[in-house]
């Protein structure tokens, strides 16, 4: 990975104790730390500077959790950790389906979050490691920008998430290869598949929506039942 000392996180986190704590957990592992207490304070932060990772808490004064999620996505594609009591599973479903690449829930393991944070800046810093020397991978009217992390589908940019930027690589750079779901989770989210679907799902279904809003006439990800997903030919 890239040298951390030149990483910046923001922790957006109204609880006083939390915040420091997980300030002091990113500073341990060699990362650059800001702190916001509310959501309208982490958008200004946002837009004054450039972080390679947001750690967001759901229940967040002025601007909700869900709300920034919305607001970063709009132009932005460092990864998002959402950290939140709000467990459910229709809660992780949803931030998910609105461009966090990873919840973990509170009360939180101190070694699983610095786990997850390294696993997240890896893919989101390292994007060309499975293709060493390739600059870019390209299918049909998609062409991706390994290096700098930029995807253009017929020369119009489209905003993808760290997440989802890894899925559509491994799929455009082996387009005749069925991957199972288990595949991509194992590979993107460099973890262990336990048989939770609706990670995947929700991921390839936001690539699906973004594709087609550029390119409607053109089907690039198709479904192979039973087993998982490929391009299409």
């Amino acid at each position: 990975m890239a040298d951390i000392s030149n990483i910046n996180i923001l922790i957006v986190e109204d609880d006083e104790y939390i915040n420091k704590l997980l300030c002091g957990i990113m500073l341990k592992s060699g990362y650059n730390t800001r702190s916001a207490f509310s959501g309208s304070e982490a958008e200004m932060y946002l837009k004054m500077y450039d972080y390679q990772l947001v750690m967001l808490d759901l229940m967040i004064p002025a601007i909700s959790g869900e709300q920034l999620i919305t607001l970063i996505r709009k132009d932005k594609t460092m990864p998002i950790i959402v950290i939140s009591a709000k467990d459910e599973p229709g809660t992780k479903i949803d931030v998910l389906r609105l461009g966090a690449d990873d919840f973990v829930s509170k009360p939180f393991d101190v070694e699983e979050v610095t786990v997850r944070v390294e696993a997240q800046l890896r893919r989101y810093m390292v994007f060309s490691r499975g293709n060493a020397g390739a600059n870019t991978v390209t299918y049909k009217g998609i062409t991706m920008d390994i290096e700098n992390h930029r995807t253009f589908i017929n020369g119009m940019e489209m905003t993808l998430t760290a997440k989802e930027f890894s899925i559509l690589e491994l799929l455009i750079s082996y387009p005749n290869k069925v991957f199972t779901k288990a595949n991509l989770f194992e590979h993107v989210w460099n973890d262990t598949f336990l048989g939770d679907d609706n990670t995947v799902n929700v991921h390839i279904s936001n690539i699906r929506s973004k594709i087609a809003t550029a390119d409607p006439d053109t089907e690039y990800i198709c479904t192979v039942w039973g087993i998982g997903f490929k391009m299409h030919e």
